[in-house]
């Protein structure tokens, strides 16, 4: 492991490889697990060759779309208690709502969350086929659209998952940035957005410009209030504040071509 990271690669901690290792062992990311958050990113910057400072993270975010394909209920905590690891429920943000998450014991310990596609951020949204329940997040219907196979390293091993597209998890990583509520947080998701960005303008371009189009009005808003002060940090990293422009005016662009359509037919 510490050849690995000399070499530039991100790499997970031990305990993490266990619990990916354990749900890739169960079929979870071939019935459509997502794996999503830091370790996506992580995984997105070894695929595409960039090196970068190493991530580090205390969660394992996962997440699915739809019902996982599952041909029998799989319990979630109980796959992840096969590690061999003491996970315990989290409960959810309202004391009558089912737990979400589950946690090693100590204030640092590992913690895996379920999330989901909705409305109401950090809502309770029951699961059946993992005998659990997930985290609602709003625009995670676009993130988790069409998903990439991928690995994460972790040691010597090569632990095979499925994550976002790369140029999808820009647009919503600065989503997030813009709707946190912690500036750490926010500015992580900042940060993994515009270096996520900086190898994806240099490779393929047009791939954050299809994203954005792609992205709900409503979560573009957001976005666009963001843009200015992201593109002052930007401004010794011209091609990325370059592809960021040019995703903008060709949405805009795009926006009063169809007003004006509309308008005609009037």
């Amino acid at each position: 492991m510490p050849t690995l990271r000399k070499l530039g690669f991100q790499v997970v901690d031990k305990l993490t490889a266990r619990v990916l290792l354990e749900l890739h062992n169960e079929g979870a990311f071939q019935a459509g697990l997502v794996l999503v958050g830091t370790l996506a990113y992580m995984s997105w910057l070894n695929e595409l060759g960039a090196a970068a400072v190493s991530a580090r993270t205390l969660d394992v975010d996962v997440a699915r779309k739809q019902r996982l394909a599952f041909g029998a209920p799989v319990s979630f905590l109980a796959t992840l208690r096969s590690t061999g690891l003491p996970f315990s429920a989290v409960a959810g943000f309202a004391p009558s709502e089912p737990a979400t998450s589950v946690k090693l014991p100590g204030i640092e310990g590992l913690r895996v969350d379920l999330l989901v596609p909705g409305k109401q951020i950090g809502s309770a949204v029951p699961v059946p086929e993992l005998e659990w329940a997930a985290q609602a997040v709003p625009f995670y219907d676009y993130l988790l659209e069409a998903p990439v196979d991928a690995a994460v390293l972790a040691g010597w091993q090569c632990i095979p998952v499925r994550i976002p597209q790369a140029a999808r998890m820009v647009w919503h990583k600065l989503y997030s940035s813009a709707n946190r509520r912690g500036a750490t947080k926010r500015a992580k998701d900042s940060h993994q957005a515009t270096v996520l960005a900086a190898v994806i303008s240099e490779s393929e371009p047009v791939a954050l410009r299809h994203a954005f189009e792609a992205a709900p009005r409503s979560m573009i808003t957001s976005i666009r209030a963001l843009l200015p002060r992201l593109m002052a940090h930007l401004k010794d990293y011209p091609d990325v504040a370059a592809a960021f422009e040019s995703s903008l005016r060709g949405r805009q662009r795009g926006t009063k071509s169809s007003r004006t359509t509309r308008a005609r037919r009037r």
